[in-house]
């Protein structure tokens, strides 16, 4: 699993540099809404999203991430996440990421590096993903610890909340301006119906499938189901604004 992720990292950095306009008329509009520590999303990043950079689909896809997923933000202006303050932390690094990278290739390689470790349940060693990468770590820990990544956090949320209609669990995917609900997992084949022009080669085969209602993907974090370590925050939600990026992550204080 560590080497295919190294692979996969180094191929995204490449391809960087050789990457077009991020944005380009005619492609299709894919975003991801999610969740940092959902495994179903961490699933659906590391072993379905991953395959448009490998196969050449990115190409027509103009990718939009937004790791808020499932959280609140308190009337006080504090956010607490489904799953507890590591989650908070790490949607706010990859926020971060997001935005000092805007190349989707760069940015793309550090998140799937935290969600792979996310997905072996080594998340706690998500710095390790800088040296990893090749990224230098200190635009990040800069936004994150001068307070710019929880603005990020606060549009994410506007922006989650926008959702029409409205999400009710994460992983949330929608291509082109619709959501494909439990389908997510095919989302390619949404996308290839989607484009108007010649199809790549990563089309060939693909194609949508009636999905019985006993069959329906249970895969996913709903919005209602909060973590008691989650419950516990939003009863001490001023510490999440306190949370030290290197004492509190290094000496496990929440």
């Amino acid at each position: 699993m560590a080497s295919n992720r190294l692979l996969l990292v180094f191929f995204l950095l490449f391809s960087s540099f050789f990457a077009s306009s991020p944005v380009s008329a005619g492609k299709v509009p894919l975003a991801l809404y999610y969740e940092t520590l959902c495994p179903y999303c961490s699933n659906f990043i590391v072993n379905y999203l991953a395959k448009i950079f490998e196969n050449g689909m990115i190409d027509i896809v103009d990718l939009d991430l937004v790791p808020y997923g499932n959280a609140r933000v308190g009337s006080n202006g504090t956010i607490s996440c489904q799953h507890g303050p590591y989650e908070c932390v790490l949607n706010t690094v990859e926020a971060c990421a997001i935005s000092v990278w805007p190349d989707v290739n760069v940015h793309f390689s550090f998140i799937y590096c935290v969600e792979s470790l996310v997905v072996e349940h080594k998340y706690l060693e998500w710095e390790s993903c800088f040296s990893n990468t090749g990224l230098d770590s200190h635009a990040v820990l800069d936004c994150y610890e001068s307070g710019y990544g929880k603005k990020l956090e606060l549009q994410y949320a506007e922006q989650t909340d926008s959702l029409q209609p409205p999400h009710t669990y994460v992983p949330w995917v929608v291509v082109d301006g619709q959501p494909l609900y439990d389908d997510y997992e095919n989302f390619e084949a949404y996308i290839c119906k989607a484009y108007a022009n010649e199809l790549p080669k990563a089309c060939a085969g693909l194609s949508l499938k009636i999905i019985p209602e006993d069959k329906k993907n249970d895969k996913v974090c709903f919005i209602d189901k909060m973590t008691s370590s989650a419950m516990t925050m939003k009863n001490d939600e001023d510490r999440n604004d306190n949370f030290d990026l290197h004492h509190d992550f290094h000496n496990h204080v929440f």
